[in-house]
């Protein structure tokens, strides 16, 4: 018999625009984890229990709001979840993604409170998530970047864009602070330019020229051992070589290849960038660096500290790929945590 308070928690949901991925993340995680407690951090903000059977019968994650019946309220706030989650002698499995699940806030009020959790310390995550600060990293490390322009948010000026679409015929935009490819946009001419100026008044954005090349994803977990990249996973999107949402969640003709069709030499520079730019931050856990890999070799574009660990996920079919069950990665980032926390 299990202990109570050995139960380890899957915190999921959340308030921001990936809570449905963090849906189908928990959906995966419950499968391999029957024992763990489910709290769904809903969109209006109080945490509630839900129950695996709950979970596992919601359709279309990717696409429909989950709602759970008969939930209990475990509490009226996040904060005061951690705090429950303190006087029980809780160990939480962050199934969260983007927003304060993924940005450090959520992994701050953990330390405070002495809570295990899964995933990167509060400090590292506030680097990663912020994608002008990572690029900025890795360049001073020696990992090759492409160049950036920063639009603070209601601050567009416009003939920095002009003059970078002239220099490059296409841009891609994207918000500094997001994942799953939320908000990404082509720039192939001035009125796309005008559209990212009113995308902008909600965010900061990031305007990169882009890449001729193939995307490539690279999975680094800690282990008992130390820190060690996974094979890399090549991906052919089928919506206009853009890997957004649709492709990534939604598309059946988008392909991912593990292993991938990359020479040994591109292979080992994925793997090696990867790891750098995980220890320069200062991660723990788990993370999954994007690439492309172009003529020249592979271009870092960003990391994710709590990548998507769905069914359909890249970083679970790389832990396939090297023979690690996902109950065995999830036990192990529980005794990590653990660890860390003193426990």
């Amino acid at each position: 018999m299990i202990e109570e308070n050995t139960i380890p928690v899957i915190v999921f949901g959340g308030i921001c625009s990936e809570r449905l991925v963090s849906v189908a993340t928990a959906q995966n995680l419950c499968r391999h984890l029957e024992e763990a407690e489910l709290w769904f951090w809903t969109p209006e903000g109080p945490v509630v229990e839900a129950s695996a059977s709950d979970l596992l019968a919601h359709d279309r994650p990717f696409e429909q709001p989950f709602s759970p019946n008969n939930a209990m309220l475990v509490a009226a706030t996040i904060e005061s979840a951690i705090a429950i989650a303190q006087y029980r002698s809780k160990s939480l499995i962050l199934g969260l993604h983007g927003g304060a699940g993924e940005n450090g806030e959520l992994a701050a009020l953990c330390e405070s409170a002495g809570v295990p959790f899964t995933g990167s310390g509060s400090a590292a995550s506030r680097t990663a998530f912020n994608k002008i600060s990572t690029k900025g990293i890795a360049a001073e490390i020696g990992v090759p970047c492409l160049e950036t322009i920063h639009v603070p948010q209601g601050a567009l000026q416009l003939w920095q864009l002009e003059s970078a679409l002239q220099r490059h015929r296409r841009l891609v935009a994207k918000p500094v602070s997001d994942g799953s490819s939320e908000g990404l946009m082509f720039i192939d001419t001035a009125e796309d330019a005008m559209a990212i100026g009113h995308l902008s008044r909600a965010c900061d954005y990031l305007i990169e020229p882009f890449a001729e090349g193939i995307e490539a994803t690279v999975g680094v977990i800690q282990t008992a051992n130390g820190h060690a990249p996974l094979e890399p996973i090549e991906i052919h999107s089928q919506t206009g070589k853009k890997f957004d949402y649709q492709s990534k969640y939604l598309d059946p003709k988008t392909v991912e290849l593990c292993p991938s069709t990359f020479s040994a030499k591109t292979i080992a520079e994925l793997k090696h960038a990867a790891l750098r730019v995980h220890l320069a931050i200062g991660l723990e856990g788990y993370s999954r660096s994007d690439f492309i890999v172009t003529e020249s070799g592979p271009v870092f574009l960003e990391i994710n500290t709590l990548p998507g660990l769905t069914a359909a996920s890249l970083l679970p079919k790389e832990l396939a790929y090297a023979g690690i069950g996902m109950k065995e990665f999830l036990v192990s980032q529980l005794q990590l945590a653990r660890i860390r926390a003193g426990k």
